[in-house]
């Protein structure tokens, strides 16, 4: 009996590393290789789509923006929204423009980003940001059939933003 516990314990503890060290590897394509972390936030939220009429005359969803709560230790810290712009709850804010990508985990999630920042409002947390990492996305991409112009589809997703500015200033 003691033997299987330990034995479960030995396969708990492989796979929590192993979905870790999954988790932590970021693709080359838009890992940053230069800033200090001011500050990781987890989205929840939505990603908001619009049936539009294409180059093709087919209807398609086309992205429109982003809808998310920034969560910090389980408390809500901020919010995410269209631009893209993430602001925090004492109103300062940064808006990215992206620079690169890379595939979600599966089909379902949405890609993972590397954005500059290319403007600034305030002078908290976010104040010196110089790039927004997207990461560990879950959901958000829109699937199926839009069957009228003008209707809007919300898109259930969660990601992990991760802020960097230049320089090895401290946290």
């Amino acid at each position: 009996m003691v033997r299987n516990i330990w034995t479960l314990v030995l396969i708990v503890a492989t796979v929590t590393l192993h979905v870790s060290s999954a988790k932590a590897q970021v693709p080359a394509t838009v890992a940053a290789t230069d800033g200090t972390k001011v500050a990781t936030f987890q989205a929840e939220g939505a990603q908001i789509y619009e049936c539009k009429v294409g180059s093709d005359g087919n209807l398609n969803w086309v992205f429109r923006e982003p809808i998310a709560t920034l969560l910090f230790n389980g408390k809500t810290v901020g919010r995410h929204y269209a631009g893209p712009t993430w602001e925090d709850m004492d109103g300062n804010a940064v808006t990215g423009k992206a620079v690169a990508d890379a595939p979600g985990t599966t089909p379902n999630d949405i890609r993972l980003l590397k954005l500059d920042v290319v403007s600034h409002r305030g002078s908290g947390t976010l104040a010196n940001v110089a790039t927004v990492l997207r990461l560990n996305t879950h959901g958000g991409v829109a699937q199926g059939a839009c069957d009228k112009a003008g209707t809007f589809l919300s898109v259930p997703y969660s990601a992990t933003y991760v802020f960097l500015h230049k320089g090895d200033t401290r946290e």
